[in-house]
């Protein structure tokens, strides 16, 4: 009888014990968990020739910007599956390493073509879903649809299963079901608390529905259970200092940078060093509390060694917020070139947001209010474009509020607030309503 994945899908190896490995390495990936490279390496060691191990080794280098290694992996993974490897397990490696090489279009294509053929193939199926993962950084505008619509498609396939309720039940919320997304999340989460993908996502529902205390809660009662390897343990934790500035607890907030966010303390994946970051950071100062220049020369130095080219507009944004904040105008003229010249070249599928974003936010760090809202004004619906939750994307409108009240625009202001409290409890909205009556 084949040896198979947890998900019933026969895999080419006739070791038990690198089966095991594997379906345990998987379960760890998808769980965002602790020790899912060591239980890949151990499914490599125990069948050299299971390409299946290779792609998804390849893929957690890919996740720490690792891309000599995760290209290397994936190079081996062609090869081996080319050799031994089941019409599924090669579309699986190819489609992985698509998205490992950066070719977004066509590994969106790919994985559409296999979740059809093998849609209880959760590896494949993880690539489009979340706020890094292929829809988002597509730069559509509907991604989070697109997420959401795409889980509906193959939930009769998962039934009850931990991993698939997560994404789901994220997806629903970020889609705007904040209700039903929190509930389905939270089932997921009941299924298997060793999941930091599903910590995070009931967070983000948590955020959604502004119960602070809750997520507050949350986090002081399950991240001890989590390693400070964990990929996501320092953006769990950045969502706690989130609900520290709904409270204006300036202090409580740069405690938590200090000890999990700042570069110097963080072992999370580049990526999320710099978003997690600067986005604090500018919040904190947004919002009126000072911040140390120390703190943005330190990450901005890191970030500057992280991320020396415009690439990801994601990424770009966040590059521009550390630009913005230390002055470093000759930095963003050289990010903004490149990124102008990719959307001339119709390179740029997330559009002139990007541009435009990178430019309020310099408008903004010179105080120039009024340049700020003539900037973002005209994009405010197409931040979407840049990937990302929500919650990050937040962020932008959060600059766009307070430049149109330090600009003197307060009926503009008023009715943003108005928008947002309709939507959501914000203790932070209510204090600037109360301020502008």
């Amino acid at each position: 009888m084949p040896l198979e994945d947890r998900y019933g899908l026969p895999l080419s190896t006739t070791s038990d014990d690198a089966a095991s490995a594997y379906r345990e390495g998987v379960d760890l990936m998808l769980a965002g968990w602790t020790g899912t490279a060591e239980a890949l390496e151990r499914a490599i060691v125990a069948d050299p020739d299971l390409a299946l191990a290779h792609i998804a080794r390849a893929r957690v280098h890919a996740f720490y910007q690792q891309g000599d290694l995760a290209r290397q992996k994936a190079a081996a993974a062609r090869e081996l599956v080319a050799i031994s490897g089941t019409e599924r397990e090669r579309s699986h490696v190819e489609t992985l390493a698509l998205a490992i090489e950066g070719r977004l279009p066509d590994a969106i294509a790919a994985m559409r073509k296999h979740v059809d053929a093998w849609p209880r193939d959760a590896v494949v199926l993880s690539l489009p879903l979340g706020a890094f993962g292929l829809f988002a950084f597509s730069g559509m505008a509907d991604h989070d649809r697109a997420r959401h619509e795409l889980c509906e498609r193959v939930a009769h396939h998962y039934g009850e299963d931990w991993w698939f309720l997560t994404m789901s039940g994220w997806a629903m919320t970020e889609n705007g079901d904040v209700a039903r997304g929190r509930k389905v999340t939270e089932r997921g989460f009941d299924l298997r608390r060793a999941n930091a993908h599903a910590a995070h996502a009931v967070l983000h529902a948590m955020f959604e529905d502004g119960s602070i205390e809750d997520a507050d809660r949350l986090v002081e009662e399950w991240i001890p259970t989590y390693g400070r390897e964990g990929i996501l343990h320092g953006h769990i934790l950045w969502h706690q200092a989130l609900g520290a500035l709904e409270h204006g607890d300036a202090t409580r907030a740069l405690q938590i940078y200090a000890d999990v966010l700042q570069p110097s303390a963080t072992q999370a994946p580049p990526l999320n060093v710099i978003t997690d970051s600067a986005s604090l950071l500018w919040r904190l100062s947004a919002y009126g509390h000072a911040v140390p220049k120390g703190l943005w020369a330190e990450a901005d130095a890191a970030a500057q060694k992280l991320f020396p080219k415009s690439g990801l507009p994601f990424a770009d944004v966040h590059m521009a917020l550390f630009a913005a904040a230390t002055q470093n105008r000759e930095a963003l003229a050289a990010r903004l070139a490149v990124i102008e010249q990719r959307l001339t070249d119709g390179k740029l599928p997330a559009g002139p947001v990007v541009p435009a974003i990178c430019r309020a936010l310099a408008a903004f760090a010179d105080e120039n209010y009024a340049a700020c809202v003539r900037e973002l004004a005209p994009v405010l619906n197409e931040v979407v474009r840049i990937g990302g939750s929500h919650a990050q994307r937040e962020l932008i409108e959060d600059t766009f509020l307070v430049a149109l009240m330090r600009g003197g625009e307060l009926p503009r202001a008023r009715n943003l607030l108005d928008t947002r409290l309709h939507r959501r409890p914000s203790l932070r909205d209510t204090r600037w309503q109360t301020a502008m009556a």
